[in-house]
């Protein structure tokens, strides 16, 4: 966005509040010239007024009417699967003649529509009258057939037979009866035919025959369905059948009686269709042509609507000077881009042909100004993470940088495995080498969601592969890819084979499951964990200890960073007070119990000490300056665990430790409140003899200064209980915070076990028993141990170590320093609009 300007991600982009003047007349070219350049906030300043009584409520309603018309042309395309052309040119139209064109097209389109949805309605009423002519037809030749042949056989010289067989037999009671004939749903067949039997008592006769999948008029959708004929007697089951026909849905269809009638009408029901199709085609042909016109154009019209319709809305934030003819607008603006701004002002200017150019100068004001950040595509991903929690304050500490780093590591520490961080880091270059495609194609959520944070997840599969080198585990697995152990057979008949074979061969070296191995002349394992240590006795014992030690002391690191970081953010907004009260008392509390611990930790792990670290923080408190759990028994002392004695003068340090974190709980509570009670008290004394600052004396304040006065005019009605229990909050929140945060940091070493005993589980309990059991059993581990390895490790593992590494931040890191209680930089930029749902 910037041209030449380097961002600082750890504090926002300076940003002053700036005021525009533009002459009505290039007032529209003026605003689509910074929505190119981007860089400004414009304030809404006819809070006041409703949407309609606006100054360009008419424009805005004419473009909102423009992208409805072309979100039907969208619609319309995709259903034809045609393909919008992508915009070539920058070629703009005129608002009229874009609405004109818009609404000509739309007219056009819906007429085509109109005429194609009743030729086809005429069609399918056709087809359906076709088939009944034929079906209902067949029902009538059939029974016809019949009758001939039953006459026939009661003719035939029998007894029974008429003496005067040309001498009419028919009875003079006999009725005539009627039928319906038509098509109805095949579903609807059965209930029909209940219905009408129920509705004339049983004085019915119906004949139907399936005829498949057919278009219906009335949906346009194919339908299963069935023709029907219905034969009654009288008028009134006539009225009852036609009733019964319209509330299933059922279409009539005339039928003569006569067969020479008959074959007629289905001739002209055939040459109808002919033409009717032949019609149909063409419409079809020409409604395509219409829709390729639009389809080429579309894209274009859309993102020319878009930054219209952004125009209008901006406009109207405007404030109207009309005896001048003059917009007023009233914008922020990063301190960086003023000079963009200012050169496309001019160029605009230029253009016209004005000899009034847009005014463009600062306004000195109280307000906080919005936060922004620039990032690029690989620093989006963790901002958005930051921003979750809540939006930096202006020119407050960013987390972000920070977390590009400190997110994916804690994430590997309870993740770690070399071959699961393979996998991961396969998925994720997958999608970071298809970028270009994936990124204009339309994902589903979870998909979008992964592809959305695809470099998070590339670091964290760089750092898993990291920690599954120092865990020194591939799906659980053991490797030396670093050198030999440093433990051996101490039997001589065994010392020639490796580990591994003796894990498998207890007869190797008997010994190394009795006493143990030994060690050897060579080096300690040059990298990460010993690969003696999987698959052994103490292997869990061994890996909690490192693992839990290792978890308190980057806990304690990180959290030191954020008090480190509430100095800078002190520092800069110059709160010396801050600095004293808070800054100092926290760094003592935190660092004389938990720093002290990890100090004890790292010194543990360097001189070899048997130093029991639980022992010695009890006693730290429970006992202070009682070191080695020494007692007096009838004038005795004996020392009850002389190994935690570490160092000399470790007593009174940690009793002078404890002395300072208890004084250090005080020191944050008093003093802020009473300082400032006294400030306040000042300043009013200050304020009733001197009056306000004059507008010169705020044109030289710096930004800074105006966010302190800010600050102080917002507490104006000072409350000193309303602090005090502020502070007494944020006090009790810091101490207890530092107890449980430590303990949440542990987290990292459980997470970091499930992981590894599940992964084991699966290698040992399934791979490895389909192994031992031949090959029938092999496929079948095998294929249960991926979907296992993928389900649960791959997928669940990740999620549950990614929400634990966000919550570590959200709470264990950011609450140290991060207020949060800024807002976004919104910037009216054409780029992001044309992003947007029309």
């Amino acid at each position: 966005m910037f041209k030449g300007a380097t961002m600082d991600m750890f504090r926002s982009e300076e940003m002053q509040l700036m005021q525009l003047m533009m002459p009505a007349e290039s007032a529209h070219d003026t605003v689509a010239a910074l929505g190119h350049v981007g860089l400004l906030q414009f304030k809404d300043l006819n809070t006041d007024k409703s949407a309609f009584q606006r100054s360009y409520a008419m424009q805005v309603k004419r473009c909102d009417e423009m992208a409805r018309k072309l979100r039907f042309f969208h619609d319309q395309v995709q259903k034809s699967e045609l393909i919008v052309g992508a915009r070539m040119g920058q070629d703009s139209w005129e608002l009229d003649e874009l609405e004109a064109k818009l609404d000509e097209l739309e007219s056009e389109l819906l007429e085509i529509n109109g005429n194609s949805e009743r030729l086809q309605r005429s069609h399918s009423e056709l087809m359906e009258l076709q088939l009944v002519l034929e079906k209902a037809g067949g029902f009538f030749d059939d029974a016809q057939h019949r009758a001939s042949a039953a006459q026939f056989e009661s003719s035939s010289g029998t007894m029974e037979a008429p003496l005067l067989a040309g001498e009419s037999t028919t009875d003079s009671k006999t009725v005539r009866l009627g039928f319906v004939a038509g098509v109805i749903q095949q579903e609807k067949l059965i209930a029909f035919e209940r219905l009408l039997f129920r509705a004339t008592r049983g004085n019915m006769f119906l004949k139907s025959t399936a005829v498949g999948s057919v278009l219906d008029p009335t949906t346009g959708e194919k339908q299963e369905k069935a023709v029907f004929v219905v034969f009654f007697a009288g008028e009134r089951a006539r009225t009852k059948i036609l009733k019964i026909c319209e509330a299933f849905g059922a279409n009539r269809y005339p039928f003569p009686e006569e067969p020479a009638r008959q074959r007629q009408m289905n001739a002209e029901v055939t040459a109808r269709l002919r033409e009717l199709h032949t019609t149909i085609e063409a419409g079809e042909r020409h409604r395509e042509s219409v829709l390729q016109n639009i389809a080429v154009n579309l894209d274009s019209w859309t993102v020319q609507t878009k930054q219209e319709t952004a125009i209008y809305h901006t406009l109207n934030k405007l404030s109207v000077d009309t005896s001048r003819k003059v917009l007023v607008a009233e914008a922020w603006c990063p301190v960086s881009g003023k000079q963009q701004v200012q050169d496309a002002l001019s160029e605009v200017a230029q253009r016209a042909n004005s000899s009034v150019s847009t005014i463009f100068q600062p306004l000195v004001t109280y307000e906080q100004p919005p936060t922004y950040f620039q990032t690029n595509k690989i620093t989006h991903s963790f901002q958005e993470i930051v921003d979750a929690y809540g939006v930096a304050k202006y020119r407050e500490a960013n987390p972000a940088p920070f977390t590009i780093v400190t997110f994916p590591f804690l994430f590997a520490v309870m993740f770690g495995d070399f071959g699961h961080g393979m996998l991961l880091l396969a998925f994720a270059l997958w999608m970071v080498l298809r970028e270009k495609v994936m990124g204009r194609q339309q994902l589903d959520e979870i998909l979008g969601m992964c592809f959305g944070g695809r470099y998070v997840m590339l670091l964290m599969a760089i750092f898993s592969i990291y920690t599954g080198l120092i865990y020194n585990e591939c799906f659980s697995i053991p490797m030396s890819i670093f050198g030999k152990s440093h433990w051996s057979c101490a039997e001589e008949s065994g010392q020639g084979y490796s580990l591994l074979q003796i894990k498998f061969n207890e007869t190797l070296c008997p010994s190394a499951f009795e006493a143990g191995l030994s060690m050897t002349n060579r080096s300690p394992y040059p990298f990460g964990v010993d690969p003696v240590w999987h698959g052994t006795k103490t292997e869990l014992s061994y890996l909690n200890s490192v693992k839990m030690k290792l978890s308190i002391v980057l806990g304690v690191a990180q959290m030191n960073a954020g008090v480190v970081l509430s100095l800078f953010n002190q520092r800069y907004f110059r709160d010396k007070l801050s600095i004293i009260c808070e800054f100092v008392p926290q760094m003592i509390f935190l660092n004389a119990l938990f720093g002290y611990l990890c100090v004890l930790i790292i010194a543990k792990w360097i001189s070899g000490s048997y130093a029991d670290l639980y022992h010695i923080m009890i006693y730290m408190f429970l006992q202070p300056g009682n070191v080695d759990c020494s007692s007096t028994t009838d004038g005795v002392t004996t020392a009850g665990c002389p190994r935690n004695k570490m160092y000399a003068g470790q007593a009174g340090f940690q009793v002078f430790l404890l002395l300072a974190a208890f004084a250090a709980v005080p020191w944050m509570l008093i003093p802020k409140p009473y300082v400032l009670k006294k400030r306040h008290e000042a300043r009013m004394a200050q304020t009733q003899h001197y009056g306000r600052v004059s507008p010169h004396d705020e044109d030289s304040e710096t930004p800074n200064q105006r966010l302190t006065a800010a600050a102080h005019d917002e507490h104006e009605e000072f409350d000193f209980g309303e602090i005090m229990v502020h502070q007494m909050i944020h006090t009790i929140e810091f101490v207890l915070g530092a107890v449980s945060n430590t303990a949440s940091y542990l987290r990292l070493w459980a997470l970091s076990l499930a992981h590894s005993q599940l992964s084991a589980v699966f290698y040992d309990r399934v791979l490895m028993a389909g192994v031992s059991s031949g090959k029938p059993a092999l496929f079948i581990a095998f294929f249960v141990f991926i979907i296992a390895t993928l389900g649960v490790l791959m997928v669940m593992e990740t999620l549950s170590a990614f929400l634990h590494a966000l919550r570590l931040h959200w709470v264990e890191f950011q609450n140290k320093f991060y207020h949060g209680d800024g807002y976004k930089f919104a910037p009216f930029s054409f780029t992001i609009i044309e992003q947007e749902e029309l």
